[in-house]
């Protein structure tokens, strides 16, 4: 089958479709988004687009250019140069064209397969999104041929915002703590203000140490708040296979969520942005939520992260090693499903035969397909799983 390409919120863009989802990846940097799920009922579009796409502008900076959804980082952050490598803010694989291999159907499994050539590290690296016939869920997996020796990497899966008020709740799979951004990511002199206290450790989102003396802590899990402000601030997961991370829209009663190995990305950040950089191109008007699964130090990137720091000293591992010899396979998983009225958070998550049942503090339950064990085998063909 043929993928089809278009210009969709100013990127070329290759889409894919099944009964269930339709989804938009940029040719530049892979940038996953709109995505439309449940798109024959009532449909969901949870991914975040940037605001200044329609102003088609060029930002100075690769990353922001294409700026939306979900993308692959390889290396993660920011990204100073080391060693002679200069890989720009969050990676070639973030900020370069892709080429299309192809786009197959096999059974009830629809899949786009891009590939780019990494020049600053050399590696080929192979992106498949995977659709399953009635399922609101895209299988993403990354496959890194070469790009040896210490690196980031990481999936930095960006949400839209509704404008109420704390009307999304975030919830995570058991944690070990939460850390902050270990220095100042926000600086009031170039327009970016922050809440929350850098280098600091934390037991729950509920209570991050903020920069003032009162209120000492905030809530990050209950969101939008805070506006004018711009923040960025991790969980280290337990260790526990597979590890998870949602976000409740309870107005418009959908569960967002994301299901990871965590001993490849041991870090969930979160990017809370509410209209707080005022430079360009963002000029106070961003409103968005990153939920990115990662291996690095924060969001810092790869020469902060290779060397001994703040979360190594806690025994969190900031670089993942990969070798010459046998390629490295990042499996990802993420989706959405509706929730009755007065589901208000996710408690936990019961992980049966391919189907995942949602528990809310408030007693209700959801139900979603999912073949998990994708996770573990990058495998969707039941005969061959």
């Amino acid at each position: 089958m043929k993928s089809v390409v278009k210009t969709v919120v100013n990127q070329p863009s290759w889409i894919i479709r099944n009964d269930t989802v339709e989804l938009a990846v940029t040719q530049l940097g892979g940038h996953m988004s709109p995505v439309t799920f449940c798109r024959k009922t009532k449909p969901i579009q949870p991914y975040y687009i940037s605001p200044w796409q329609k102003e088609k502008v060029r930002t100075g900076v690769p990353v922001l250019d294409p700026l939306r959804g979900d993308f692959f980082c390889l290396p993660f952050g920011g990204n100073n140069k080391i060693e002679g490598e200069d890989h720009g803010v969050h990676g070639e694989t973030a900020t370069r064209k892709w080429t299309l291999q192809g786009c197959k159907k096999t059974g009830d499994v629809t899949t786009l397969t891009l590939r780019m050539a990494c020049k600053v590290r050399p590696a080929k690296v192979t992106k498949q999104l995977s659709l399953v016939d009635g399922q609101n869920v895209v299988y993403c997996r990354h496959v890194i041929d070469g790009f040896a020796g210490r690196t980031t990497l990481g999936h930095h899966a960006t949400l839209a915002m509704p404008d109420q008020p704390e009307s999304v709740k975030i919830a995570t799979s058991p944690i070990r703590f939460g850390l902050t951004h270990p220095s100042p990511s926000g600086n009031p002199a170039g327009g970016e203000y922050q809440a929350v206290a850098p280098g600091k450790r934390f037991k729950s989102l509920t209570a991050v140490p903020s920069i003032w003396k009162d209120p000492a802590t905030i809530d990050c899990s209950l969101l939008p708040t805070r506006q004018g402000f711009a923040d960025i601030l991790g969980v280290i997961n337990e260790k526990a296979f597979p590890a998870w991370t949602t976000a409740t829209f309870r107005n418009e009663r959908f569960v967002w969520f994301s299901l990871k190995d965590p001993s490849i990305q041991p870090a969930t950040l979160l990017w809370i942005e509410n209209h707080g950089r005022h430079a360009f191109p963002w000029n106070g008007r961003n409103c968005c939520l990153g939920l990115e699964d990662v291996c690095g130090l924060s969001a810092e990137g790869l020469a902060p992260s290779l060397k001994p720091n703040a979360w190594t000293r806690l025994g969190v591992p900031t670089t993942l090693k990969l070798s010459a010899d046998s390629p490295t396979a990042v499996n990802y998983i993420q989706g959405v499903l509706r929730v009755p009225a007065g589901f208000d958070e996710v408690a936990e998550i019961d992980f049966g035969p391919d189907r995942l049942t949602f528990h809310s503090v408030s007693g209700k339950k959801a139900r979603a397909a999912v073949r998990y064990d994708f996770l573990r085998t990058g495998c969707l063909d039941e005969e061959n799983e």
